[in-house]
């Protein structure tokens, strides 16, 4: 019975916080509704991995924010002239939210502590406690009182009615504490039962019961998210949750936007690939494996990989990108008996595809090499000059692809190329510069997106007219066709010479980390590699990056070893995320544009050349011309237009968001919130 009345009791106090925590006094909804809010959040930083983790999501999405160093001597004093001024006759708050490593790291009695305080009661701005731990002063019981303190590897936390209801209902329920090695602790923190005006939207078993690791503390006229476990901007928790802790803070309207950003390209479709040797650990074939000639083999798919992959397609609602080469399935044809059942089957089934031009035979589009050496170099004419492919061989590549495709039917968009091997592109070491070139031939074939590797060109870059979009290269392996082939390769290149690798791993430890003992063939590329390689890909769709991924065609063949990493992405992520909050499979010039208006917008921040309000229920942004704005904004904003309104954005994780600017004759974007 005592315990029955106490359960009672705390979801007494549960119901009266959640019905607290809408509420604003009067005064302080008065002076919030007089005020001008400016779109923009404080970060006091006390260099910990919890705020650099919140910091780096505002900076992703776009949302502005000051930072105030706390270990820096020069840092500003936080008191209410730093936080609020006066323009244009009307008050100002300068932040539309805080964000704190902890609930006071100024320390008790501190006047920069009151200072905030008071600003966010007297505007109705929100708190994020970044890392805290549970003790009645951010609303939560000591945790010797039905709570746990220690490590939260593999702890499975759930999304409470709560949290659903509020911040995190575009999650499906489940946040799984990442828990990748057994030999290193990967998080602690603390888990407190809720007080009175304390709302759990967090929460994960303690014994019999539950108790609470996020929830909101609504208090003497102010509200804190309280977060009491220890995080990183790369783990998976926290990226799960950090969009619900941006729209929190910032009561759902914030300059920025996120997605969750997934596309495949697929390289190499109708060429054949060259294939790893276990014997010579290399690949025959390729100049710098000694041994391999005579000894080549290939893979390339077949037929029935073709249906297998529209099939898949179809059951998975997701649509892979097919990067042609179609002079080299030609070629392939011609040695081979002058059938080729594979092309006639994807010919069939082009409309099940988008279709993106790889050139047409895959040549290198850079410097003529010399590959009698390890590693190849550029050749020279006698004038000590580079030699370099020609403009009009680079054009002839483009085109005759392009050509081929339309005469059988294959809709692609030629604005989009990716070279072989992002060849023509600089190739560091050799080749210390793009082919100049490349850029005329791409504008000759109106080429204005160019697919380059982001682990050489993470940002990106313009290439003549044309701009580049990096790729992430998924470590599946082009030369592979079988899962025993892949592990193969992977214990070459991670394994210590004394479990028979490299020793690659070894002498270049700043980079690369030597496996504990070499994988078993038979079953390390599906226990081992596929886990690890799907962690890595869905970290990317985590984190609001649009870079398209890329693999080959040779992954689709004989073990389809691309296939295993795909479910594995896309199944968790459906099963994270609630259907309000779908994968977004983009093109590749789609990807490009994106990248294109972030580095304006975020070159606009930084120049301080963008101004953004709230007053009461209308919302104000002035960028540059020409500079679009991300903008996420409630459901039921429209945005002003010349004459009337209309609805504003994208649907999307139970917001409403997009890149916008001001209406014809307008100067500035201006949105109308729901009452």
């Amino acid at each position: 019975m005592v315990n029955k009345n106490r359960m009672n009791r705390v979801a007494a106090a549960m119901a009266a916080a959640a019905l607290v925590s809408v509420a604003v006094p009067a005064a302080t909804a008065q002076a919030a509704t007089a005020a001008r809010i400016d779109l923009k959040v404080l970060v006091v930083d006390d260099g910990g991995s919890s705020v650099e983790a919140i910091t780096a999501e505002l900076r992703d999405t776009g949302v502005p924010y000051t930072r105030v160093q706390l270990g820096s001597s020069g840092r500003p004093v936080i008191d209410a002239g730093f936080l609020s001024d006066t323009v244009d006759g009307r008050p100002r708050a300068k932040y539309q939210g805080v964000v704190l490593p902890n609930e006071n790291p100024f320390g008790e009695g501190s006047a920069e502590m009151a200072a905030l305080t008071a600003y966010e009661t007297t505007y109705g701005i929100r708190q994020v406690d970044a890392y805290t731990w549970a003790h009645p002063g951010v609303g939560l019981e000591y945790t010797d009182n039905g709570g746990y303190s220690g490590q939260l590897d593999g702890t499975r936390a759930a999304v409470t009615a709560a949290g659903k209801a509020g911040p995190f209902a575009y999650l499906g329920g489940q946040v799984a504490f990442e828990d990748n090695s057994a030999l290193v602790p990967e998080s602690f923190g603390f888990m407190g039962k809720p007080r009175t005006g304390y709302t759990s939207y967090l929460d994960a078993p303690v014994g019999s019961g539950r108790a609470s690791l996020v929830g909101e503390y609504t208090h003497d006229g102010r509200s804190e998210l309280v977060v009491t476990f220890g995080y990183n901007q790369y783990q998976q928790q926290f990226r799960l949750l950090a969009r619900g802790i941006v729209d929190w803070l910032t009561q759902g309207v914030h300059l920025g936007q996120s997605r969750s950003y997934f596309a495949v390209h697929v390289d190499d479709v109708f060429a054949p690939d060259a294939r790893w040797s276990k014997e010579l650990n290399c690949t025959p074939g390729d100049y710098a494996c000694a041994g391999g000639e005579g000894k080549e083999s290939t893979i390339r798919m077949t037929a029935a990989d073709a249906v297998y992959a529209a099939q898949w397609q179809q059951s998975k609602g997701f649509k892979l990108d097919m990067l042609f080469n179609a002079g080299a399935g030609e070629e392939w044809k011609a040695e081979n008996g002058g059938t080729d059942a594979l092309t006639a089957q994807l010919v069939a089934d082009r409309a099940k595809y988008r279709w993106m031009n790889h050139t047409y035979t895959h040549p290198f589009l850079g410097c003529v090499q010399d590959t009698t050496t390890t590693p190849w170099t550029c050749t020279k004419n006698a004038a000590g000059a580079v030699n370099w492919m020609s403009r009009a061989e680079i054009s002839a590549q483009i085109r005759d692809n392009n050509n081929w495709a339309a005469a059988k039917g294959i809709t692609t968009d030629r604005t989009e190329l990716v070279t072989g091997e992002h060849s023509g592109l600089k190739t560091l070491p050799q080749q210390g510069q793009d082919n100049p070139n490349l850029a005329g031939a791409l504008a000759d074939n109106g080429v204005k997106w160019a697919g380059s590797d982001n682990s050489r060109e993470p940002a990106q870059r313009a290439v003549g007219a044309a701009l580049t979009v990096p790729r992430h290269p998924m470590n599946v392996y082009y030369n592979t066709g079988t899962n025993a082939e892949m592990a193969d390769e992977y214990n070459w290149i991670y394994a210590s010479r004394a479990d028979g690798g490299s020793g690659i791993c070894e002498d270049n430890p700043a980079t690369s980390t030597c496996l504990p003992a070499a994988l078993d063939v038979n079953t390390g590329y599906l226990d081992h590699i596929v886990p690890q390689e799907a962690r890595t890909a869905l970290r990317h769709v985590l984190a609001n990056d649009p870079r398209p991924h890329y693999v080959h065609q040779s992954n689709l063949a004989e073990d389809r070893t691309l296939y295993p990493v795909l479910n594995q992405v896309l199944d968790t992520y459906r099963t994270l995320y609630a259907p309000s909050t779908p994968i977004v499979n983009q093109t590749m010039k789609e990807a490009g544009v994106e990248l294109g208006r972030r580095a304006a917008w975020d070159k606009a921040l930084a120049d301080g050349k963008v101004t953004a309000y709230r007053i009461g229920t209308a919302v104000t942004v002035k960028a540059p011309s020409g500079v679009a704005a991300p903008v996420t904004a409630p459901n039921g904003t429209k945005k002003q237009l010349l004459l009337g309104t209309a609805d504003f954005g994208t649907a999307y994780a139970g917001t409403r968001s997009t890149w916008t600017q001001p209406e014809l004759f307008q100067s500035a974007v201006t949105l109308k919130l729901p009452a």
